[in-house]
């Protein structure tokens, strides 16, 4: 019999069901058969499709009843309230660009890259290597495979200029996802009440991270060529503070970039101090019209420690990166990965490693500049045409993201709520502001799936903005 005998089959006993009392027990596979003149096949089939819509259940041995009506109570928790106490250190909401969404929405909001813009045909070749290999049943040294740490000490050994010493694989420590490594940092190099320098607007992950830890942030204003000067080193001396957190390549949100002359201004401001510059280079891969420049190649007396992760260029179900850091905070840092997560997956490294040293890699990475730069193109033009109130100050030369400016008075929470009821998810400039946001902003993902509705996205934006 076909499927819709067997829909015959359940429609009927849902009648017979919605008149019989809870728990009453239905006739026997044998006695149905007989009734519906069905095969056992179509018959078994049917009671599969109640017993999966929790309209029966099955006791193996004993036979197939109605499920009893379960009366759902209200459950107390407020026993918790005592054993947990206040807490110490308020966390955040996750961000919006977190938010998953319905495939039939425009999506802008996120801050990964779209399926089509990863390197998927290397990465699934990887993970079937790896299920081969040792690294499945092995555990790997605390610190990284020596191979992986090697590749990430020599991509910054490349453009460390002639007269400094180079880092080497010993001063690499694998990371589960820089996430986790944000959080290591500012514990071990800043520590709970202590003063945090960071960009403003910067990386709410890392200002997760910090209300995580305890850290207090110190907000330092940043545009789209970087802090001022003169406000990092004000901000050391009246704070001092022992660190400052910062993204000079294609910083998200605002995709600025240093210049080299503002990374060595920085760079010495940190030395006079005595500090540590984060560097955080989540966009290395990303670079557009320009390559990432890290500071941290220009230093090789410990004051960068510098922060590089494969989970955004290489797929999002890799949670790998890399950690550069020289002397005693080397140390203290490995210490401190060591006892939050013991090590990384062995598997997951050796995928890592087997993709970024593939010829195939550096294919896909200058391929992924063009299709970058023709989404940020695409969407920039259909939000001059379509939505002029949305200021965007410069195109970033790197990232993924756009950082629009709109009229002071917008409400943003409106906008949003608006936009995503007409179908497209946009995320509102707040997150990113470690205190108060110092205008309306929106960041807008060009990265994201579907580059073809740009224009249709940008003209809601801009008719619910004029409306706002």
């Amino acid at each position: 019999m076909s499927n819709s005998s067997s829909d015959r089959i359940a429609a009927s006993l849902r009648e017979w069901i919605a008149a019989a009392p809870p728990r009453a027990q239905l006739p026997s596979t044998r006695q149905l058969v007989a009734q519906f003149e069905a095969s056992p096949v179509t018959v078994q089939k049917a009671l599969r499709t109640l017993i999966g819509q929790g309209v029966i259940e099955s006791r193996p041995g004993v036979g197939t009843f109605v499920r009893a009506i379960r009366t759902a109570r209200p459950s107390d928790y407020g026993w918790q309230t005592a054993a947990l106490g206040s807490l110490q250190h308020r966390i955040p909401a996750a961000s919006s660009a977190l938010r998953t969404t319905p495939n039939d929405v425009i999506a802008l909001h996120s801050g990964y890259p779209d399926k089509e813009l990863l390197p998927e045909r290397l990465v699934r070749a990887a993970f079937a290597r790896a299920t081969r290999s040792e690294a499945v049943v092995s555990r790997p040294p605390v610190a990284g495979l020596p191979e992986l740490q090697s590749w990430f000490a020599s991509e910054l050994a490349a453009i460390t200029p002639a007269g400094l010493t180079a880092p080497v694989a010993s001063d690499v420590v694998i990371l589960p996802g820089s996430q986790s490594g944000l959080s290591t940092l500012f514990r071990t190099l800043v520590g709970a009440g202590r003063p945090l320098l960071i960009e403003s607007p910067s990386y709410w992950g890392a200002m997760l991270a910090a209300a995580q830890v305890g850290v207090q942030l110190i907000p330092i204003p940043s545009g789209p060529h970087g802090p001022n000067p003169d406000d990092l080193d004000r901000a050391f001396a009246q704070t001092g503070a022992r660190a400052f957190y910062a993204q000079p390549n294609f910083a998200n949100p605002t995709g600025g970039q240093w210049s080299a002359e503002l990374g060595d201004t920085v760079l010495e401001i940190v030395r006079e101090h005595g500090a540590f510059l984060i560097e955080d280079d989540w966009a290395h891969d990303f670079g557009i019209t320009t390559d990432s420049a890290p500071v941290a190649a220009r230093d090789d007396s410990g004051h960068v420690v510098y922060l590089r992760s494969l989970t955004k260029s290489v797929s999002p179900s890799l949670r790998v990166a890399g950690l550069i850091a020289r002397g005693p905070a080397r140390d203290r840092i490995l210490a401190d990965t060591q006892a939050q997560a013991m090590y990384v997956s062995a598997a997951l490294q050796a995928v890592a490693v087997d993709v970024v040293t593939q010829p195939a890699w550096s294919t896909h990475l200058r391929s992924l500049r063009q299709q970058l730069a023709a989404r940020r193109d695409l969407l920039i033009d259909a939000l001059r045409e379509h939505a002029p109130a949305a200021h965007l100050d410069a195109a970033p030369l790197g990232g993924l993201n756009l950082w629009l400016r709109l009229p002071d008075d917008t409400n943003l929470q409106q906008l949003t709520r608006d936009c995503e009821d007409q179908g497209v998810i946009i995320a509102a400039g707040d997150d990113w502001f470690p205190a108060e946001p110092t205008g309306r902003y929106l960041r807008l993902n060009y990265s994201g799936p579907n580059p073809s509705a740009f224009p249709h996205a940008s003209r809601i934006i801009g008719r619910t903005i004029s409306a706002a």
